[in-house]
């Protein structure tokens, strides 16, 4: 990994409950793909962080997300246990 410290915004889904997205600071909701955002509904700013192979995550490991931050911009988390209730399959 070529950065020690990555920062982010995480993002709320609003049609899923505990589905979050984290996108790299330096990019906006823009750089999400289509096809993401299409699925997730509106998002919601919830946090700003600062993640580094120190930093403890609840629920995903964070050299997991500062990887795919560093590649893609975006990492997605999935609600615990695959509860996913919506239909994410709709768009808006």
């Amino acid at each position: 990994m070529s950065t020690a410290v990555v920062k982010c915004r995480v993002l709320r889904c609003a049609r899923q409950d505990e589905m979050y997205i984290y996108l790299r600071d330096d990019l906006s909701e823009d750089d999400i793909p289509e096809a993401l955002r299409k699925r997730t509904g509106r998002l919601e700013e919830v946090m700003q962080l600062e993640l580094s192979a120190a930093r403890k995550l609840a629920r995903v490991n964070v050299l997991d997300v500062m990887q795919k931050l560093e590649s893609d911009g975006v990492f997605l988390q999935m609600p615990p246990d695959g509860r996913i209730n919506a239909p994410l399959h709709f768009g808006d």
